[in-house]
C-alpha cells in the first residue's frame, strides 16, 4: 500500500468550505430560455469542415459519416470563440469569462509538481468502471516545469478529434487557475444531426464513486466510522454473510480489495454474449440496493478480503448502505447536501426518473459491434441499477468545479484527503498491474505530472475527469457512446482511435505541451498500448 502525505492546505478547510445551499435532489430546475454556460463555449468543427486542423484524421483514413461528420455549426449566444491561440489563463482575464469565485491557494499550500515523488510516465484511462476499462497508455515524457499552458485553439482541435475518431459527439471543459474553456464537437443526435452542446447534462457513471467515498470519509473525520473497522459493524444487520463480516473493512469497500464479486453480470446476463436483451429488460426496472448486494454476493468471489484489488460495483452499493445506516438518511440525500452542495455544484444530481433532463445528448451503445452504429439508444434508462456506484448526472464544468473543491480542501480535512490518495495496485482482468487505485479515485501520469480522478461508463455515456493534486488544473470529457471497441478472436478488445483521441485531449487540456502533434507512428504506438481487458471486465 502506498501512503501519501498531503501538506496542510491553509484556511480552506478550516473555514468550513462553501456555505450549504438549500437542499435539492432529483431533477434540477429548468434553465431559463437562452441561458448559456458560465464560460466560453465553442462548437468545434468536425474533420471535414473548412479550416479544421488536418492533424486530427478520421478513423481508418475515411471520409465523412452521415449524421456525424457535418459542417461546423456557429457558436450561439453573445460570446463567440476568441480568435488566436489564447491560453486558459489568458482566457480567464477576458471579459466574457466569469472569474473563479474561490480564493487561490496560498503559496506553499498543497502539493506542487516539484514536491511529488518521481513516477513512471503512463496514462491509465479507466479501472473497469461500471462498464469499461480503457487501460494504460504510454505518452512522451516531459517535466512538469516545462509544460506550457493549455491553448484554446489546440483544445478545440483535440476535442474535435474525438468525434473524428468515431464517437458521435463530445463535450469538454478545462480550467487552469482563473482561466476557463468549454467546447463541444460532433452531434448530440445522430438521426436529427443536432450539434453537441458544451453544457450537456451527462450520466457520469463510476465518477459517482468518488462522491460516495468523500461522504464516507467525512464520517471518518467526524469519528462515526473507522476506516479500518469492519464494514459489517456499520451495515444493516445481516447484510454480509459470516464469511465476510469478520474480514471486510470499510477501506476495502472503497479501494475494491474486499473480494466481493460484481453484481453487474448477474443483473445483465445477456452482456456475456454480448446481446442487448438484458439492457432492454432493465430499461424501466427499479432495483433496490439490497437487490444489487444480493446479486453481488451470489457472484464468484475475487479473492480473500484485502488480498488484491478487483473492481466491483457491489463495493460502492455497500458503501451507500453503510452511509445511510450511519447518517440516518439516504445516500442520495447525504451526498447531495454534504458533497454536491458544499462544492457549489448547480448541475449535479441523482436522477429521480429514467428521463435525462435537457440539454443532453442521445446516448448510444453498439455493444462491441453487435449492433449497427451508432448502436442502441439508451438515453432513457432507470439508473437504480447503478445507484451509489454510478447513477449521478453532471456537466463537465461541474465536474471540474467538484475536483477543484476536493483538492482545495473544501470537502475533506487533510488527513482524510491523504487517506483518499493512499493507493493499492490496480489490476486488469489478468491480474496485471495497470495503475494505482485510491479510495474512489486513481492516479494517472501525463507528461507534465500526476493527476487524480476517475472514469465512468454507463450505457451510452463515457466520462473521464481529472485534476492536478494542487487543485489548480482540471479537465473533463464526456462523449455519447460506449462499447465502441470490437472484440478480437481471443476475447480481448481491439484498440480504437477514440481512445487515443481522448488521451490527446487530456494531454492538451492538462499539460498544454508545445510539442508537435503525435506522429502517425506514435499514434499507432498509443493505440496498441491500450490495455486489452477481458470481455468479462469490459461490460457491465
Amino acid at each position: 500500500m502506498c501512503r501519501r502525505r498531503v501538506p496542510a492546505r491553509g484556511a480552506a478547510h478550516a473555514a468550513g468550505g462553501r456555505p450549504k445551499r438549500p437542499g435539492r435532489r432529483g431533477r434540477p430546475p429548468p434553465r431559463p430560455t437562452g441561458a448559456r454556460p458560465r464560460a466560453h463555449t465553442a462548437v468545434c468543427a468536425p474533420a471535414n469542415a473548412p479550416g479544421r486542423s488536418a492533424r486530427w484524421p478520421t478513423p481508418h483514413g475515411g471520409g465523412a459519416r452521415p449524421g456525424v461528420d457535418r459542417p461546423v455549426q456557429p457558436a450561439r449566444g453573445p460570446n463567440p470563440p476568441p480568435a488566436g491561440g489564447n491560453s486558459l489563463r489568458e482566457l480567464g482575464r477576458m471579459d466574457q469569462l466569469k472569474p473563479h469565485d474561490r480564493p487561490r491557494q496560498e503559496e506553499g499550500a498543497g502539493v506542487t509538481a516539484s514536491s511529488r515523488r518521481p513516477r513512471r510516465t503512463t496514462w491509465t484511462a479507466g479501472a473497469a468502471s461500471a462498464a469499461l476499462c480503457l487501460g494504460a497508455l504510454t505518452v512522451p515524457t516531459a517535466s512538469a516545469q516545462s509544460a506550457a499552458e493549455p491553448d484554446a485553439s489546440r483544445l478545440d482541435g483535440a476535442l474535435a478529434g474525438i468525434p473524428a475518431a468515431g464517437a458521435p459527439g463530445a463535450y469538454g471543459a478545462a480550467q487552469d487557475g482563473d482561466g476557463r474553456w468549454t467546447g463541444a464537437a460532433g452531434v448530440a443526435d445522430v438521426a436529427e444531426e443536432i450539434p453537441a452542446e458544451a453544457d450537456s447534462r451527462h450520466r457520469i457513471g463510476s465518477i459517482t464513486k468518488s462522491f460516495v467515498s468523500i461522504a464516507v470519509l467525512q464520517q471518518v473525520a467526524e469519528g462515526t466510522v473507522e476506516l479500518d473497522g469492519l464494514a459489517a459493524d456499520y451495515l444493516p444487520a445481516g447484510t454480509l454473510p459470516d464469511s465476510l463480516s469478520e474480514g471486510v473493512t470499510v477501506r476495502m469497500l472503497l479501494n475494491h480489495t474486499s473480494g466481493i464479486g460484481d453484481y453487474v453480470h448477474v443483473a445483465f446476463p445477456s452482456l456475456r454474449n454480448p446481446s442487448p436483451e438484458s439492457l432492454e429488460e432493465h430499461r424501466y426496472r427499479e432495483l433496490a440496493p439490497e437487490d444489487l448486494v444480493e446479486m453481488g454476493l451470489s457472484a464468484p468471489r475475487t479473492g480473500d478480503p484485502g488480498e488484491r484489488n478487483s473492481y466491483s460495483n457491489t463495493n460502492y452499493i455497500l458503501a451507500g448502505l453503510l452511509l445511510s445506516e450511519v447518517t440516518g438518511v439516504s445516500v442520495e440525500e447525504y451526498v447531495t447536501e454534504h458533497v454536491i452542495e458544499r462544492a457549489g455544484l448547480d448541475e449535479t444530481f441523482f436522477p429521480d426518473s429514467p428521463e435525462l433532463p435537457a440539454p443532453h445528448a442521445r446516448l448510444y451503445d453498439p455493444l462491441h459491434g453487435t449492433e449497427e452504429p451508432p448502436g442502441g439508444d439508451y438515453t432513457e434508462y432507470d439508473m437504480s441499477w447503478a445507484g451509489a456506484a454510478g447513477a449521478l448526472v453532471s456537466t463537465m464544468t461541474d465536474l471540474n468545479e467538484y475536483q477543484r473543491a476536493l483538492f482545495s480542501g473544501e470537502l475533506l480535512p487533510d488527513e482524510q484527503l491523504a487517506e483518499m490518495l493512499e493507493t493499492v495496485p490496480m489490476l486488469d482482468g489478468n491480474g496485471n498491474a495497470v495503475g494505482s487505485y485510491g479510495l474512489g479515485v486513481y492516479e494517472v501520469e501525463l507528461p507534465c505530472g500526476t493527476f487524480w480522478g476517475h472514469d465512468g461508463v454507463v450505457w451510452g455515456a463515457s466520462t473521464l475527469a481529472f485534476s492536478s493534486e494542487d487543485g489548480e488544473r482540471q479537465a473533463s470529457i464526456g462523449y455519447n457512446v460506449t462499447h465502441y471497441q470490437t472484440i478480437a478472436e481471443d476475447g480481448t478488445l481491439n484498440p480504437h482511435p477514440v481512445d487515443a483521441a481522448v488521451v490527446r485531449y487530456f494531454d492538451e487540456a492538462l499539460c498544454g505541451t508545445d510539442s508537435e502533434p503525435l506522429s502517425d507512428e506514435k499514434l499507432r504506438q498509443v493505440q496498441l498500448s491500450l490495455e486489452n481487458v477481458g470481455l468479462s471486465r469490459s461490460l457491465g
